[in-house]
Order: C-alpha cells, then sequence, then structure tokens
C-alpha cells in the first residue's frame, strides 16, 4: 500500500507539473470553488444552528462556524483521496495544502458580510433576514474565493492537488469501500433545497400563516 501510495503521489506531481503548464480554465476554478463551498456552507449552517439553539454569545457562534467549515471543507475534500487509495496522513496532508487558503478567504469574507447585516447576527433560524444574509454571504464567499482558486490552479496548487483524485476508480476492498461518495452538484442541489426550505418557513413564520 505505501509503494502504491507513492507512485501515486509521484504521479500526482507529475500531473500538476503538466498542468501548471496549460494553466487553469475558469471552469475547473468555479467547480473547485463550489466544492470548498458546500463544505464551509454546511458547517457554518450547522455551528449557527447550535450556537443559537443553544444560546450562545455571537462571538463563539462564529467561532463554532468557522472551525465546523474548515472540518466539513476539509472532510469533503478527504473522502475522495481515502477512497482512491492515499493513506490517511497522505491525503490529510494533501487536503490541508490544497483547500486552506480557499477556505479561509471564503470564511474571511463569509463572516465579514454577516457581520454588516444589521440582526444578521441575532436573527434566530426563524428569521427571514437569518436566511436571506447566508445566502448572500454565500455569493460573496464564492466570488471572492473564485479568482483565488484560479490563481493556484494556474500554478500547479491550490485544488490542483487534489483534481486528479476526485472522479477516480476507488478502492473495492476493505474499510475505504465503504465510504461514501457525494458528488458537488447533489450537495449543492440539497444544500440549496435545505436553504429555501428555511426561507420559506421564515416568511410563513413572518406572515403569521403557522397559526392557521
Amino acid at each position: 500500500m505505501m509503494e502504491a501510495t507513492h507512485e501515486q503521489h509521484t504521479d500526482h506531481g507529475q500531473h500538476m507539473d503538466h498542468h501548471g503548464e496549460h494553466g487553469a480554465t475558469p471552469r475547473m476554478a468555479a467547480s473547485a470553488t463550489l466544492h470548498c463551498l458546500t463544505g464551509c456552507a454546511i458547517g457554518e449552517i450547522v455551528g449557527l444552528v447550535i450556537g443559537t439553539a443553544a444560546g450562545l454569545a455571537n462571538g463563539w457562534t462564529i467561532a463554532i462556524s468557522i472551525a465546523l467549515a474548515f472540518f466539513f471543507g476539509y472532510t469533503l475534500s478527504t473522502l475522495p483521496l481515502l477512497r482512491a487509495g492515499l493513506a490517511v496522513g497522505t491525503a490529510l496532508s494533501v487536503v490541508l495544502a490544497a483547500d486552506t487558503f480557499s477556505i479561509a478567504t471564503m470564511e474571511l469574507v463569509d463572516n465579514a458580510v454577516v457581520a454588516v447585516i444589521p440582526g444578521a447576527m441575532d436573527a434566530g433560524l426563524v428569521n427571514v433576514v437569518f436566511w436571506l444574509s447566508m445566502m448572500l454571504a454565500l455569493v460573496a464567499a464564492f466570488a471572492a474565493a473564485y479568482p483565488v482558486n484560479l490563481y493556484l490552479l494556474g500554478r500547479g496548487k491550490g485544488h490542483a492537488l487534489t483534481h486528479e483524485y476526485h472522479g477516480a476508480d476507488a478502492v473495492t476492498e476493505g474499510w475505504r469501500r465503504r465510504i461514501p461518495a457525494f458528488s458537488t452538484g447533489a450537495l449543492v442541489a440539497v444544500l440549496a433545497a435545505f436553504m429555501l426550505g428555511g426561507l420559506l418557513v421564515s416568511l410563513a413564520d413572518h406572515a403569521g400563516w403557522g397559526g392557521m
């Protein structure tokens, strides 16, 4: 397994050199940004739900949301590498190098947007402001991280480090065969449906439909 992992890593380095020579395409950058955004969004929503439900101060809620955003972002990027046969330590090191800058950019912009929207941090889960501010923040985060990923991909860095493992043949033996595969499209669809549902519930509550 270690020899196979080393060969994969060597081939991956050759792939990065080739990729760096030809540059990145806008489509690749958009895909990489969307991939990171899904993990960040899941983590942030979970963190905000926890903070709101527990009645935590804004500072603690933001801290939990950021920590979970990194956790889910790294996790979604690590799973395909593990399915492709990389050792856990190798997969984690690749993902840390690949996604940290992108996720950090998203978190900085995302939280800044929410912080400047009046009432967003104090809005409850059944509040139109909460869901609209979250949607706006995620759009802004995508817009900010996209050029970052385009720049990194063009130099064989960032998401280019994990690119060849996404969609690679999965290992069919041992514990790795049980690792789930989540497509970015499916995650985006579920996330969008969840946020739209939250917005609709908030609108219904605001209009007083819940008491009818």
